[in-house]
């Protein structure tokens, strides 16, 4: 039986007349048109050589034709490999190595470069605007095309998230992985044909690819597409919307617009946010201007979602709210095992339908991450209040999550104690209130002229822009324990006021 996503999304009885894209310049893409461009890309995949379980690694600009993109992967049986526009060329060697993809896409500006690192793999360009010679292949291709078969089990997508220690990990996604959790989402949010989605995420994470993109389609909605967030064009959009999703900078940024209020909300049934935690504060200030309560929800890459607050029922300040159908999710001893009673920190694992496959190529990651039950271990640690909810409290590792991008602290730590005059160096997450957590870097040096501009100078180019810090301390020395062990701990509520 063919499981394909694609066949999913797209299935008969879908009104191929319906808009699915209104774009930024107010024209609009029916599902038909997508329909019979993912064809054309997905013949132009398989002229390029592309065959079922390759992989297609994208690092683009957002467009409705990167979006369509992601479908002819779908199509043509491959598995798509979203890379964060930021990567430096550097950053992407890796990605290109470990992945082993037959076709890489990029920027047009970044074509030469990506051949130099693509390490045998074909390349081919797409632009913001949707040109470039993927497109121009494309042109020329029949619209039919027969989707391949795929089973529950076969892998639609490859993400790569990461660790504080070691390199990246690539997360394996199946077609049911990703459907699964999209149907359940669509019920959940009541997403219906009749829903606009304000798209002003990024389209190579989960949140904006997966969430935000599958769960509309697969009620027949719209998507509001837009290159990035704007709040004047969020704001203008928002009477001919009914639902936007973001990250808490979105809502931060948007109640600093005077054009926000009950009567500009008033068509808006729904307001989602993730990746990073909301401040209840933002909760109760967005609901005082709007009439709306946000919807705060957990996932992440290996699970997309997990939790939810209700769509009918309180959404609590604070929480995440509840497991989602067909999601169990347990709060236990980190180092046991053992279930904790309701109220206790522990660590959250979980187990269902939307768990990923594994981790690409890391058998023995993947085994030390899963309980022999089944259960995921996230390294989030958490509690379940009196009510059922589940609260975030803290991270088993030292993960950074700013403006909704995870920063792992030891890939900055690396460069940063590469530079000259530098014995060693601590990076932390403190808390911000624009981006949740500003990255930030606690230095010893023994060049006494080393200060923060040449650090940030030095870095530029070699890490992303999400990953700079926003300042660079320095200190005579860094807080150890009896062990030796850097005490971030200790570093975070020193600086806790650093952004106020």
């Amino acid at each position: 039986m063919n499981r394909n996503l694609f066949d999913r999304l797209f299935a008969s009885g879908l009104d191929l007349e319906r808009v699915a894209i209104r774009h930024p310049d107010g024209s609009v893409s029916a599902y038909g048109d997508l329909t019979a461009r993912s064809g054309q890309l997905a013949n132009a995949l398989v002229s390029l050589g592309v065959r079922p379980g390759d992989r297609v690694a994208v690092q683009v600009e957002k467009s409705a034709e990167a979006l369509t993109l992601y479908l002819a992967c779908l199509r043509a049986g491959a598995i798509y490999l979203p890379l964060n526009t930021g990567y430096t060329l550097a950053e992407l060697s890796y990605f290109i190595g470990d992945a082993e993809p037959a076709l890489v896409v990029c920027d047009p500006a970044r074509e030469a470069g990506v051949q130099e690192i693509a390490r045998g793999a074909r390349t081919a360009t797409l632009d913001s605007h949707g040109k470039g010679s993927l497109g121009a292949a494309a042109d020329a291709q029949p619209t039919d095309f027969a989707t391949v078969a795929r089973g529950d089990d076969d892998l639609a997508a490859i993400l790569y998230t990461s660790g504080t220690t070691g390199r990246s990990k690539g997360a394996m996604l199946s077609h049911d992985n990703l459907a699964s959790n999209s149907l359940t989402l669509r019920d959940y949010w009541r997403f219906t044909a009749d829903d606009a989605l304000i798209h002003a995420l990024p389209i190579y994470h989960t949140h904006g690819l997966f969430v935000a993109t599958n769960v509309t389609f697969f009620a027949g909605g719209s998507l509001i597409l837009m290159p990035k967030f704007d709040a004047d064009a969020v704001i203008d959009a928002m009477p001919q919307a009914t639902a936007m999703m973001g990250v808490p900078t979105f809502y931060t940024r948007l109640l600093q617009h005077p054009g926000l209020t009950r009567e500009l909300t008033a068509n808006m049934r729904l307001f989602v946010s993730g990746s990073a935690p909301l401040l209840a504060e933002t909760h109760t200030e967005w609901r005082a201007r709007t009439g709306h309560a946000i919807l705060e929800r957990y996932g992440m890459t290996e699970t997309n979602m997990n939790t939810s607050n209700p769509y009918e029922g309180p959404r609590i300040a604070g929480t995440v709210g509840l497991p989602l159908p067909g999601v169990a999710l347990r709060i236990v001893d980190p180092e046991s095992g053992a279930p904790l009673a309701n109220g206790d920190i522990g660590m959250i694992e979980v187990k269902g339908p939307n768990v990923f496959k594994g981790y690409w190529r890391m058998p023995e990651k993947t085994a030390a991450e899963f309980r022999p039950d089944g259960f995921f271990i996230t390294g989030d640690l958490g509690r379940i209040d009196e009510h059922g909810y589940v609260q975030i409290v803290g991270r088993g590792k030292d993960l950074i999550i700013s403006g909704g991008f995870n920063v792992y602290p030891k890939e900055v730590e690396s460069e940063i104690d590469a530079l000259d005059g530098v014995i060693e160096s601590a990076v932390i997450g403190a808390p911000h209130p624009d981006f949740g957590e500003g990255v930030t870097a606690v230095v010893v040096a023994s060049d006494r002229a080393l200060d923060e501009a040449r650090v940030l100078k030095a870095l530029d180019g070699r890490l992303a822009k999400f990953k700079l810090p926003k300042r660079v301390l320095f200190a005579d020395e860094l807080p150890r324990n009896s062990m030796g062990k850097v005490q971030k701990n200790l570093l975070r509520d020193a600086h806790r006021d650093l952004y106020a």
